[in-house]
């Protein structure tokens, strides 16, 4: 069975540290409390790009068990609360939203 995932990516912020501190401080404590269903949150800041200039500053994994769980969590609440803040914070401009599925190959 295969699991569901949202991918958040955020374009890279006017002020890095203000960002930093607000994701960090407030984004990530509030996705942990609010999206119910998650299993677990993958969230890496980029540090480069083959041309040197990364368009993106972050990149955002929140993993569900299911696609149900993931529709379920994002019609809730919480989870819109979290996506309504993920936009606030996103000073570079507006984050990219995408829903995948998701098959894990182990090498």
């Amino acid at each position: 069975m295969s699991g569901a995932k949202l991918i958040v990516i955020y374009p890279m912020p006017t002020d890095v540290a203000a960002f930093e501190e607000v994701y960090r401080d407030e984004h990530v404590p509030m996705a942990m409390e609010k999206l119910k269903g998650a299993t677990k949150i993958v969230a890496s800041r980029v540090v480069g790009a083959p041309d040197g200039n990364p368009a993106f500053h972050r990149i955002a994994e929140v993993h569900f068990p299911s696609m149900v769980a993931l529709g379920e969590c994002a019609a809730s609440e919480g989870g819109q609360q979290t996506v309504d803040h993920a936009r606030r914070i996103s000073s570079g401009g507006a984050p990219i939203f995408l829903v995948a599925e998701e098959a894990t190959v182990v090498l």
